[in-house]
């Protein structure tokens, strides 16, 4: 996290375009919902589909669950590394040329897993993935709207994760599904196809590539709010990559986590399949009141909200009412938070360079996040029946919100 943040635009006198709040809704018309396919494609095929199918392709490979994890967790250093430069592309050429090579790389990322032996076509699948989701996840798509969405940013980033949301909940049993019928190369295979014959059409037809960025409501006040330093980067970036930690140790481990606390297996995964009807009804909530709620202020309710669930966690002791808290808290929580990642660099810096921006920010996220199952492991089992853990975790969740309020503090 060296990069300091870009210089903010300067403010101009020049008012709008007539007429470009208008504009840029007829183009998200057809944009948001291609960019949403898209990410539902992007998010099942190179992110959630190692869960259901990891374990039997590591299986029948003679891959061990540590070379499994671990070429994943590669994978996400690669992304990492790619997401800065898919900003830039982004910033020059616009979305399309970034996202269809995301497309493509996704092909062949799933090609080399559907034809994996061993180990080491393994992991090269898996660090192709990586570098397939840098081009293809949030991050991306942010950058693309943000070049022609103008005053009609904040809700179009809020209807894409909408679509996002159901990733887990389209792949995870499509993935199943061909599992059990035709085996876990098959549905490598299927993915292959869904991104050649789906998500790469759409980026290349719906999703304009180098084009003059649409001016409107938050571009101007994003010009006045601009802070422009770099300690104000290194802060956001400290939260936002916090809380990705703590998004990943959580999930990998909420079972286990929630265990510690005296919660039968059963019923954790209950609380938790609650998560995600939370986090989508916590983005709902956003997109009807984003006209009365500044992004800045639903940044702080949100990171407020992560470090009280995670304390929620913590004192569970066995109350299945508050794991059920847990899970409500979290659930929102964290569903908003990735509208955050999408706003919040907008109103602290401007939009001059908001693609590099937002990859810039997003290196210390991946890195973070494809470390944090391992050491939310090891912190699990330092001892005292996992409280150490529940008690570090909630302490990262104030960390996170220390981070963002100095962000914000820095910035004025």
């Amino acid at each position: 996290m060296s990069e300091s943040a870009p210089a903010p635009e300067p403010a101009t006198g020049d008012p709008p375009v007539a007429g470009a709040a208008a504009r840029p809704a007829v183009a998200l018309s057809r944009l948001v919902p291609a960019l949403g396919v898209g990410q539902i494609i992007a998010w099942g095929t190179l992110f959630y589909s190692i869960a259901v199918l990891g374990p039997p392709m590591a299986r029948d490979i003679g891959a061990t669950d540590t070379e499994l994890y671990g070429s994943f967790t590669a994978g996400l250093f690669v992304s990492g590394l790619v997401a800065p430069w898919a900003g830039r592309s982004i910033d020059r050429h616009g979305g399309s040329r970034v996202l269809a090579s995301g497309s493509l790389t996704a092909v062949c990322a799933c090609m080399l897993l559907a034809f994996a032996r061993g180990p080491a076509t393994m992991a090269a699948g898996w660090v192709v993935a990586g570098a397939a989701m840098g081009m293809g996840l949030y991050d991306a798509a942010f950058a693309t709207l943000h070049r022609v969405a103008g005053g009609s940013y904040r809700r179009a980033v809020t209807a894409l994760t909408l679509f996002g949301g159901f990733a887990s909940t389209v792949f995870w049993p499509l993935s199943q599904f061909i599992l059990e019928r035709e085996g876990w190369r098959a549905a490598f295979g299927v993915h292959a196809a869904l991104n050649l014959a789906v998500a790469l059409p759409l980026h290349l037809v719906a999703v304009p590539g180098a084009s003059r960025r649409s001016t409107g409501t938050m571009a101007v006040v994003a010009r006045h709010r601009a802070g422009g330093s770099r300690r104000v980067f290194i802060w956001l970036a400290a939260a936002l990559s916090i809380a990705a930690f703590l998004a990943a140790g959580v999930s990998a481990h909420l079972v286990t986590l929630l265990g510690s606390g005296g919660i039968a297996p059963r019923d954790a995964v209950l609380a938790g399949a609650l998560i995600g009807p939370m986090q989508v009804a916590g983005r709902l909530m956003e997109f009807a009141f984003s006209d009365r709620l500044r992004p800045l202020a639903v940044g702080t309710l949100a990171f407020a909200l992560m470090a009280g669930a995670l304390v929620v966690l913590a004192l569970v002791h066995g109350a299945w009412i508050v794991a059920l808290a847990f899970a409500l808290l979290y659930g929102w929580s964290n569903g908003v938070l990735t509208i955050v990642r999408g706003t919040v660099p907008g109103v602290l810096f401007g939009e001059r360079d908001y693609g590099a921006l937002l990859g810039r920010l997003a290196r210390p996220q991946f890195m973070l996040k494809s470390v944090a199952p391992l050491v939310v492991t090891l912190l699990a089992g330092a001892g005292a029946g996992g409280r150490v853990a529940l008690v570090a975790l909630a302490a990262g969740g104030f960390a996170a919100l220390a981070s963002y309020l100095i962000a914000i503090r820095a910035s004025r």
